[in-house]
């Protein structure tokens, strides 16, 4: 592509139903402010435009070498035939070929906060009338229907707002247009409101509001966990994975004897599920049996550790033929392990699924916590190319690169849950290439 004019509008390719606003703009705002940004959903496609030229140069010759990938997708990237992208481009062509309505379909990603109707209606009202609002728990995550008065007014607000965040840092909004012709509502509470009709009950006795427009999306019978699945993935799935599988426990084998334990197991396939169990088998020491909450799991674990390097040997892992394992002196019991990770917040940890990178995101740090704390903390695991502390909502986090994604694995498996200072520290993959 080294013959496309250089334009500071990017043009981005293979762009999965899974991959989101905010994923991409983690991979281009390295290298500058990004001003716009348009999903082109229905042709999996995606055009970006950086502040200036030198910025967008900057990150095409960066990705001219490092392949970008998100979720474990790879993307590909060139420079625009557009040197600018207009609004007429961002408010309409958005989304495939949609039709500017009075209906807005809002979809709320990174929501740290809960959101209510008076929230969106606060947010949304400066931009015109608004008539009704319907809030429910969708495949895609939390989203709301806006009705506003006229068709100027749902255009206006969707201009203004979207990709903007309600609150510092989260709670983005994603805007598009619906194309329901109107809105039924039946009750005035917090989740739907009809602001043309004040008089209407809070709740019919015995149903939830709305039954409608909150159906929950994909079903999986065997899962509990669809909603945070659905909420992590956009309604769809990571490429590769069925959602069919029902099976729990994987054999891993490969393993290195001489370094491994239940503890460095758990730390590892911890990041795709919580952990049940895990034996490690006296007569074979290079495998184990790892009991994992569920298939889907099971199957994210399959899937994205197959062939990994830990320990200098490269790892297999498969579905056992147990269907789980049972207690006995040799195994490990995690089920009530406060280090599961999927316990709260679900649906970012499968969000954050992906195979190991050379990068890991360290969290709950102690607050006054260095960098050189850090570097002396993980640097026996290998050569650190770069590192960063940064600060989030108030917390510390960092980010540390190696040189090698097998470096960053014996890095997490020996270090996460260990102390630093006076606190806990967790350790995942992170997808970013830089710091």
């Amino acid at each position: 592509m080294a013959t496309q004019e250089p334009s500071k509008v990017i043009h981005v390719r293979n762009v999965g139903h899974e991959i989101s606003e905010p994923d991409l703009l983690q991979l281009f705002q390295p290298f500058g402010v990004v001003n716009k940004l348009v999903m082109l959903r229905a042709k999996n496609q995606a055009l970006l435009q950086m502040q200036d030229v030198p910025s967008a140069v900057s990150a095409m010759q960066f990705y001219a070498t490092h392949q970008p990938s998100i979720r474990g997708r790879n993307v590909y990237v060139q420079f625009s035939s557009h040197q600018e992208l207009t609004t007429m481009e961002q408010s309409t062509q958005g989304r495939g070929d949609e039709e500017p309505n009075r209906i807005l379909l809002v979809t709320i990603h990174h929501m740290l906060y809960p959101i209510t109707v008076e929230v969106l209606h606060q947010v949304f009202s400066p931009h015109g009338y608004v008539e009704k609002v319907v809030t429910f728990q969708k495949s895609a995550g939390f989203q709301a229907l806006i009705q506003f008065q006229s068709r100027q007014n749902a255009i206006a607000a969707r201009n203004a707002l979207q990709g903007r965040n309600i609150y510092d840092g989260c709670c983005q909004l994603d805007i598009q247009f619906s194309n329901l012709e109107e809105l039924q509502v039946n009750y005035n509470n917090e989740r739907s409101r009809d602001f043309t009709n004040p008089s209407l009950p809070s709740e019919q006795k015995g149903r939830p509001s709305q039954p409608g427009y909150g159906d929950a999306g994909v079903g999986y019978p065997q899962m509990n966990n669809a909603a945070a699945i659905a909420a992590a993935f956009g309604g769809g799935l990571p490429p590769g994975i069925s959602g069919t599988n029902d099976r729990c426990t994987l054999l891993a084998s490969s393993l290195n004897p001489d370094m491994i334990d239940e503890d460095k197991l758990f730390n590892l396939f911890s990041l795709y599920g919580n952990i049940a169990r895990i034996k490690l088998l006296r007569n074979k020491p290079d495998h184990a049996l790892i009991q994992m909450g569920d298939g889907f799991q099971a199957e994210l674990a399959v899937h994205f550790l197959k062939g990994s390097t830990l320990f200098g040997k490269r790892l297999e892992v498969n579905y056992s033929k147990h269907p789980n394992i049972t207690m006995g002196a040799e195994t490990h019991e995690y089920l009530n392990s406060n280090l599961n990770r999927f316990n709260r917040n679900a649906a970012k940890n499968y969000r954050y699924c992906c195979s190991p990178t050379k990068m890991i995101h360290l969290s709950t740090l102690p607050q006054d916590v260095t960098e050189e704390d850090i570097v002396s903390h993980l640097e026996e695991h290998g050569h650190i190319v770069n590192s960063k502390v940064f600060e989030m909502n108030g917390k510390k986090q960092a980010l540390v690169l190696f040189e090698s994604e097998e470096q960053a694995t014996e890095a997490l498996v020996c270090k996460h849950a260990t102390t630093l200072g006076d606190s806990m520290i967790r350790i995942s993959f992170s997808q970013l290439q830089t710091i």
